[in-house]
Parts: structure tokens; sequence; C-alpha cells
């Protein structure tokens, strides 16, 4: 039998998606390492919205406060309130991330800042406020507003809770196009949904009642980290009607590259790249940090916007899924049978 052409023997080859993964594995693992490092290393500020109250038009007043702007390069982002009272409404509505009252004539401020709001911001609004008044002979007061739970002190464990659920949103769609081919299209939604609802009450029953990490608003959270696990789940089932066997490529990059650097768990939006920092609040990881973060701290005050986009990639994730003409074929196997599959002689 002559010998077959090189291109042809390599087509059926394991060598050729094996040599592709690795590749693929060697480029993820560097993009993860740079996206991660790169959002979170060394953040920096960016355009801080920061309320004052009182006399600021007064010559120390004014002094403090460019001081502070050069201090943050010029990222002091003033809104002027006409009373304490006013500017609170603004923190607890997460519009501002501090207040600044000017007392005795601008010689006296008192800096309200929100640990809640985000303890990284917080932390630099504090250091900055400092050194303004030592540089400009102002007496600074430095009051926490709105602290963190005692559970959690720097503020991470709503980012470590809603990046288990993207996580494992995705990856147990994954198992199901494994191990469940035959599921039919409204079954793989239904059993995602199962998942998803299952899932999410271990992640919040083990992080409030084993751990007591964070005393969360149980129901609420609950289907926060729900909607989270099922709309990362059919993101990816999405990408495996369109792509198939590579779906997990664009899933990671949207989800875990992009997505979770960018949400605000770990490090809040006015200090990350600007343009990540309005990125993220359109993509599941940060709609879903987002109305945790709200949830649990600012109750009362939740916003429509992070469920409207949580619920926008479910629906077309899902439409996307139930429509598309060939998903019933994609990640089965194709061309002839392999060794393993021919019938014995």
């Amino acid at each position: 039998m002559p010998a077959m052409p090189v291109m042809s023997r390599l087509k059926g080859s394991p060598l050729v998606p094996a040599t592709v993964l690795v590749l693929i594995l060697s480029a993820a693992a560097g993009l993860f390492a740079w996206s991660y490092t790169y959002t979170m290393a060394n953040p920096t500020p960016r355009a801080i919205p920061t309320a004052v109250v009182g006399p600021y038009e007064r010559e120390r007043a004014r002094a403090f406060l460019q001081a502070m702007e050069q201090t943050l390069d010029a990222s002091v982002e003033v809104r002027r309130y006409a009373t304490p009272a006013a500017a609170r409404r603004a923190v607890e509505e997460q519009r501002v991330f501090g207040v600044l009252q000017a007392r005795d004539r601008g010689r006296t401020v008192t800096f309200d800042v929100s640990a809640a709001s985000g303890a990284t911001v917080a932390e630099v609004l504090t250091d900055a406020a400092r050194e303004a008044g030592a540089r400009t002979g102002t007496a600074v007061a430095v009051r926490d507003i709105k602290p963190l739970q005692h559970g959690d002190p720097r503020g991470l464990t709503i980012f470590y809770i809603s990046l288990a659920a993207v996580i494992i949103g995705f990856l147990g769609s994954i198992q199901l196009s494994v191990h469940a081919k035959g599921l039919k299209p409204l079954q793989r939604i239904a059993f995602t949904a199962a998942y998803a609802l299952l899932g999410a009450f271990a992640v919040a029953a083990g992080v409030d009642w084993l751990l007591g990490a964070l005393d969360l608003p149980f129901t609420e959270s609950w289907l926060i980290l729900a909607l989270t696990l099922f709309t990362s789940g059919m993101v990816f089932s999405m990408f495996d009607a369109l792509i198939g066997r590579w779906a997990i490529l664009p899933t990671w990059g949207l989800m875990v590259l992009v997505g979770n650097p960018s949400s605000g768990g770990a490090v809040s939006w006015p200090l990350l790249p600007s343009p990540l920092g309005t990125v993220g609040r359109w993509l599941p990881p940060g709609a879903s940090v987002n109305a945790q973060h709200t949830a649990v701290y600012f109750p009362g005050h939740q916003h429509a916007f992070p469920f409207l986009v949580l619920a926008g990639w479910s629906l077309v994730s899902c439409a996307v899924f139930l429509a598309w003409p060939h998903h019933r074929r994609r990640g089965r196997r194709t061309g002839p049978a392999s060794a393993g599959d021919r019938p014995a002689e």
C-alpha cells in the first residue's frame, strides 16, 4: 500500500489538536496573568466622585481641595451638595465615594469615607486627605460612615462568591454538553437552571450560615447568585451552539479574562483602567458584583441595571441556543468512526 501523503495522515492524527491546544493554553496562561496584573496589581485613581459640603469657596478650603487633587493626580470629581444629609444620600445611592465637609472657615475638614462603597477607594481617599491636610495645615478628621462587615475586612467576599458563580456556571454547562449530550434544548436549559438554583444556595449558605463571613440578605443574594450561574452557563451553551468544541475560548475570554478583573469586586471601578471600568458593568461578572454589593451593603437602594444586564445576557444566550439550526449536532463526533467504535469483524 503506498504511503499516504503527509497532510492526509496529519488530518486524522491526534497530534494536530494536541498541538493547537498547547499553543492556545500557553497564550491563555499569559493573557490570564496579564489581565489580572494590569487591572489589580497597581490600581490608579481615575475620576473618583466625591461630595463636598460647606464653604469651599474660601481660600483655605480651596487650597485643601487643590492639594488633594494634586495628591491624586487631579482624579477627584467634585460634586457639591447643599447639606450633609443630601451628600449622605448620594453615598447610599452609590453616586459618590466620600463626603468632604469644611468647617471653621475652611480650617477644619471632616472627611466621611465609605469602605462599603469600595475599600480600595476609601484607602486612597483617606491617604490623600491626610497628606493634603499636612501640606496645607488643615486639621482633617476621617470617619468611616459605611464600614465593611467584621467577617469581610477587605471587602473581597462578594468578589469571591460572584467569581465562584461565574466559573461553576460555565463549567456546569460544559459537563452537561459532555455527559448529557442527549438532552433536548429545553431540557438543557432546565437542568442549567436547576444547578444554578442549587449551586447558588450552596454558595450563599456556606458563606453566611457556615463561615459567617457575610450577613447576607439571603433570598436576594441567593437569587442574584442563581441568575449569575444560569447566565454563565447559558453563555457557554450559546457559544457551544455557534462554534462547538472551541466554545470554551470565547466563554473564558468574556467571563474570566475580561469580565472578572473589570467587575469592580477586587478593585473598585474608579481605580480600574477607564475602558475596563466602563465595559465591566455591561458584562455578567460586573453586573453580579454590583447587584450583590448593593444588596449586602446598601439595602433599599438596589438598581435595576445589573439585573437587566444579567437578564439580557441570559435571554440572548437562550435565544441563540434554541434558534441556531445546527446546535443539535454541535460537539458530536463527525467523520468516520474511530477504531474503538468499529464493530468487531
